[in-house]
C-alpha cells in the first residue's frame, strides 16, 4: 500500500442547477490533473440537498454519470460524490465512484436524514460498499451515516489475512453550521474507534432553504487528529495518507483484536 492523495472539493453548490453545477465543480476540479489519486465532491453536488429536487432526479443513464466518467478519464483519478438518481427502485441519494478504467460503483444513503423529512421522499439504502483504489480500502458514507457508528463500523476480518474492512472512510455532506460541532467530533470518534483515516467533506454558503453550511472539511488521522481542515470558504484542499505510519499504528495498538465480531443486517 503506497501513500493516497485525496482532494477534498468543498464548494457552493447551486440551487437545483445540475448543469451549472457540473460546468462550477468542473472548473474546481480540473487543476487537479496529475497531483491527486480521489476527488471527492460534497453530497448531492449537483442540486444542493432538496426534497424537491426529486422530480428533476437523473437516471444512471444520464448526464451527471456520464460527466463523473469523463473527469474520471481526464483527472486519471478515481471521483466521488453524491447524486439524486432515479430507478425502478425509486430515486436514491447515490453516492458515486468512477475511476479512470471506466469502473463505476454505487453506494446508496443508508440513513435517511428524518429532521429534513428526507426518508419520505427517498429510498434507503441497504448494502454497505468497500472499495480498492491504489492499494487502499475505502468505505463511502453519506452524511447522516456519520451518526450510525454500528453501520459504519471497521470489523476485524481474520479469514482475510486478519485485515480489517477499510484503511479510509470518506463522508460527503450537506452538513448544516447550527450542528458543526456535532460534525467535527464524529468525525473523529470515526477515525478513532476505526483506527483509520476519515475524510469528511462538506459543502459552504446558503442553500435555497435558507440554510447555511460552515464547511469545516477536514482529513482525520487514526489518532483523531486533523491532517488538514477547512473554514467555510471555497477551497479545493489535497492531503497525502500516509499508508506506512497507518499500518505501523495498527500493528502497535491492535485494538480491532479485541472488537465484538457481529454481522450487519
Amino acid at each position: 500500500m503506497n501513500n493516497l492523495r485525496i482532494s477534498l472539493v468543498q464548494g457552493i453548490t447551486r440551487w437545483r442547477d445540475p448543469a451549472g453545477n457540473r460546468d462550477y465543480y468542473g472548473d474546481l476540479i480540473g487543476p487537479l490533473h496529475g497531483i491527486t489519486d480521489v476527488v471527492i465532491l460534497p453530497e448531492t453536488f449537483t442540486s444542493g440537498f432538496s426534497n424537491d429536487a426529486i422530480d428533476e432526479a437523473e437516471t444512471m443513464d444520464g448526464p451527471t454519470v456520464a460527466w463523473m466518467r469523463e473527469q474520471s478519464v481526464a483527472l486519471d483519478a478515481a471521483v466521488t460524490g453524491s447524486v439524486q438518481l432515479r430507478t425502478d427502485a425509486g430515486v436514491f441519494n447515490r453516492m458515486l465512484w468512477a475511476t479512470p478504467d471506466g469502473d463505476l460503483q454505487c453506494y446508496d444513503k443508508r440513513h435517511l436524514f428524518r429532521y429534513a423529512r428526507e426518508h419520505e421522499r427517498y429510498s434507503a439504502g441497504r448494502e454497505r460498499l468497500t472499495v480498492e483504489w491504489k492499494g487502499w480500502r475505502i468505505c463511502p458514507l453519506v452524511c447522516y451515516d456519520l451518526r450510525f457508528p454500528a453501520f459504519a463500523r471497521n470489523r476485524y476480518d481474520v479469514e482475510r489475512a486478519g485485515a480489517l474492512d477499510y484503511d479510509l472512510q470518506i463522508y460527503v455532506a450537506n452538513w448544516p453550521a447550527a450542528r458543526a460541532y456535532a460534525w467535527k467530533t464524529l468525525l473523529r470518534a470515526r477515525a478513532i474507534e476505526n483506527l483509520c483515516y476519515v475524510a469528511g467533506l462538506n459543502r459552504v454558503g446558503r442553500d435555497g432553504n435558507d440554510i447555511d453550511y460552515a464547511g469545516d472539511s477536514a482529513v482525520i488521522d487514526f489518532l483523531g487528529h486533523a491532517v488538514s481542515e477547512s473554514t467555510d470558504e471555497e477551497v479545493v484542499t489535497t492531503t497525502t495518507l500516509l499508508a506506512q505510519e497507518l499500518a505501523a499504528y495498527r500493528e502497535r495498538f491492535p485494538a480491532m483484536l479485541d472488537g465484538d465480531a457481529f454481522e450487519l443486517k
